[in-house]
């Protein structure tokens, strides 16, 4: 593995980490939504992340970088609310809310962004070591 890889990889999770960032910026936007019916009602989404597998070059697969496989939406159940004076309620009375956890959110908000950071230093470390490296023949 060349030092040039490290890049490709601490990109690809910064990517990855700005995916998650926005997600969880999408569900705090909208947790405290309001819809008269379950169909309308926003869901927490969340990313799924796999390893970019290479097995090209050793013939054993190494983990190459990050990428996105999909997204995917909360299970968890709706909040419902018997609110019968609002301006959504339903029929018999209640609004219906979305599955977000502020708090969790809030932790995978500062999660994903220590991640990015992390990652940003190990772009800044691995250029440090290349520019000290090519100064080494001086």
């Amino acid at each position: 593995m060349s030092l040039f890889n490290v890049f490709d990889i601490a990109g690809s999770s910064m990517s990855a980490q700005t995916v998650r960032l926005n997600l969880t910026a999408s569900n705090m936007a909208n947790a405290n939504s309001v819809s008269s019916s379950i169909d309308e009602t926003y869901r927490a989404r969340q990313p799924i992340f796999s390893a970019m597998l290479d097995s090209f070059s050793t013939g054993e697969k190494s983990a190459v970088g990050v990428q996105v496989k999909g997204i995917v939406e909360s299970q968890a159940p709706l909040q419902q609310q018997y609110n019968p004076s609002h301006p959504m309620a339903n029929e018999e009375g209640y609004i219906f809310m979305p599955n977000v956890n502020a708090v969790e959110e809030m932790a995978n908000m500062m999660s994903a962004s220590r991640s990015y950071q992390t990652n940003v230093e190990v772009i800044n470390t691995a250029k440090q070591l290349m520019l000290r490296t090519l100064t080494l023949g001086q």
